[in-house]
């Protein structure tokens, strides 16, 4: 039968629930890429006809996430499939794959030719709940844009009727990064849009919390250094009640929860409660900060480690875990975070542990360049004394003339 060329006017717009159905792709180029990743996500039982394939799906095949039939397309490589793709660059072999499709009554995309196939993949977007799905008439670009304006939407849209899903108490520890709102992750974002309760730390990207529902409720946990500061064990019971409440709760931090977050604290709170609990990884300061200053923690020919240290605690201190002599003769960079009162104490703890007194040190403030200087500079007060809080300090080659400019 002759497949007939169909508009926008003609497609009627499924979910399909692929995980543990076999999907084949034929082809293993760019556009073969792009569909089993969205596969993959989806659960699919993946087979890959293709004599050759991309470096990424090669690999992905070596892990065993997929069957790859490295040979080119042959009648009868569609048996038992719910979906098949034809991602070849060879019209004849995308017609042949979409014959037998058509015979065998399976689904078919095309990426040569929509309008002959019988599928099409739509532009797609997840924001929280909702997963959106665009067809603009086999115009790839116009339907990305109508997805992207409807994410946007999606993220600011009224929160659903409490009665219309259901309350399952549950929290969220979601890693907000290093401040900038723009470098939280999708999945953040997603958290947040489903939030009851959002209990914030001082150092997260709160100029989100403008952007949320009047009715969730905004609870400030900030411990400010040498300040006012809400008790862990408070912070804790907060999460564990409300979610006992049957209420979302996001407990939204700077950077990563498990680095220097106490995250993994939080998640002990709510494990023996017998609260759910999820942990959404964040970009971490100590990697962040330095990265947009034009700081590489690793350099190639330079460093080929980096350690992240807290200084939180000084050196000398009884109850201090660090061992300093060894992190100076590790030769790598070291990144210090909370280190604003003792940057001095470690400057001198790293001199004598045998780091030269010109070891390039750069200190960032709030995300920002502040200044740079030399460890023997520091360790006498003469240099990044004006830096404060929140800051970090970045210890090594890479923080001289292949970072901070002069």
């Amino acid at each position: 039968m002759e497949q007939r060329r169909a508009g926008a006017a003609g497609v009627y717009p499924l979910g399909l629930r692929l995980a543990g159905r076999r999907v084949v792709v034929v082809g293993a180029g760019a556009v073969a890429l792009r569909r089993v990743s969205g596969l993959l996500a989806a659960g699919a039982d993946i087979t890959v006809v293709s004599p050759q394939a991309t470096p990424a799906l090669a690999d992905l095949a070596a892990g065993d996430r997929f069957t790859w039939v490295r040979r080119p397309y042959e009648p009868g490589d569609l048996a038992d499939a719910w979906l098949a793709m034809a991602c070849t660059d060879d019209a004849g072999a995308n017609a042949a794959v979409a014959a037998e499709a058509e015979a065998e009554r399976i689904l078919c995309v095309r990426a040569d030719d929509a309008s002959l196939a019988s599928a099409w993949v739509p532009a797609t977007g997840r924001t929280g709940a909702y997963t959106l799905a665009v067809h603009a008439d086999r115009d790839p670009a116009r339907a990305a844009a109508m997805r992207d304006h409807l994410v946007a939407a999606a993220e600011h849209a009224p929160p659903v009727p409490a009665g219309a899903r259901p309350r399952t108490g549950r929290v969220v520890l979601v890693g907000g990064g290093p401040g900038d709102p723009g470098l939280l992750t999708l999945r953040g974002r997603a958290a947040l849009a489903e939030a009851d309760v959002v209990v914030a730390d001082r150092l997260a990207p709160l100029t989100l919390l403008d952007e949320l529902a009047a009715e969730v409720t905004v609870v400030d946990a900030a411990k400010v250094p040498g300040g006012r500061s809400m008790p862990q064990e408070d912070i804790d019971r907060l999460l564990v009640e409300h979610a006992r409440a049957g209420r979302v709760v996001v407990r939204l931090k700077g950077g990563d929860p498990f680095v220097f977050g106490r995250g993994m604290e939080e998640v002990e709170a709510c494990t023996r409660a017998g609260v759910p609990v999820e942990v959404v990884p964040g970009v971490s300061s100590a990697i962040a900060v330095p990265g947009a200053a034009g700081i590489p923690v690793t350099h190639r020919g330079v460093v080929q480690a980096f350690t992240v240290v807290s200084g939180h605690v000084p050196p000398g201190d009884p109850t201090s875990t660090v061992d300093w002599k060894g992190l100076a003769g590790a030769g790598g960079t070291l990144v210090v975070l909370m280190g604003v009162r003792t940057i001095r104490l470690i400057a001198d703890a790293l001199l004598s542990g045998g780091l030269p007194a010109n070891t390039p040190v750069a200190g960032l403030q709030e995300g920002r360049p502040a200044a740079r200087g030399t460890l023997g500079g520091v360790a006498d007060g003469t240099e990044l004394d004006g830096v404060g809080s929140p800051a970090v300090f970045v210890v090594g080659a890479v923080a001289g003339d292949l970072g901070l400019p002069s």
